[in-house]
């Protein structure tokens, strides 16, 4: 069952950050064994493994598609909508983040060879990823650059005090 407002801070990515993240994260696979290819676990996993694609110089790149979020709540459990083929061997299976460790659990079982990499990791995902840039805590929630927008914020003086 989802714990109702587990999540108590706020960690917002901008673009520019995510991509200096996601290319250091291209730097630190980039001495391993060449790679078939790259599994995008979406949605968020696209737009890194997209900057990772081309950091890398790989040109093939497929899906896995799960759904497992909600906005600040995560269900019960993951529906695949789309699977691979393979087990992933030579493979470089790609997310934005690893956070409970549920959806990666489910993902490394349909492709356990591949190597597992993510741009930001929390505690309670990190033993399921091979390689990761960011830790963040696990009571931190990352707002994404696709789920923010710019808008005008009250300064501090003008805010009403609690």
């Amino acid at each position: 069952m989802s714990e109702p407002n587990k999540y108590i801070k706020t960690y917002p990515i901008s673009w520019d950050q995510l991509h200096r993240d996601s290319k250091a994260l291209a730097w630190r696979l980039l001495g391993m064994d060449p790679f078939k290819g790259i599994i995008a676990i979406t949605r968020g996993g696209l737009v890194p493994a997209a900057i990772i694609a081309r950091e890398l110089d790989i040109h093939l790149v497929d899906t896995i598609c799960v759904s497992s979020y909600d906005w600040k709540s995560q269900k019960d459990e993951a529906n695949i909508l789309k699977g691979f083929e393979t087990d992933g061997e030579g493979w470089l299976l790609i997310d934005d983040l690893v956070d409970t460790g549920k959806t990666a659990h489910v993902v490394k079982e349909m492709v356990p060879k591949a190597h597992f990499a993510t741009v930001y990791a929390k505690p309670a995902g990190r033993p399921q990823v091979d390689t990761f840039i960011t830790e963040v805590s696990q009571d931190t929630w990352i707002l994404f650059p696709w789920d923010t927008e710019s808008q005008f914020v009250t300064p501090i003086a003008g805010r009403e005090k609690t």
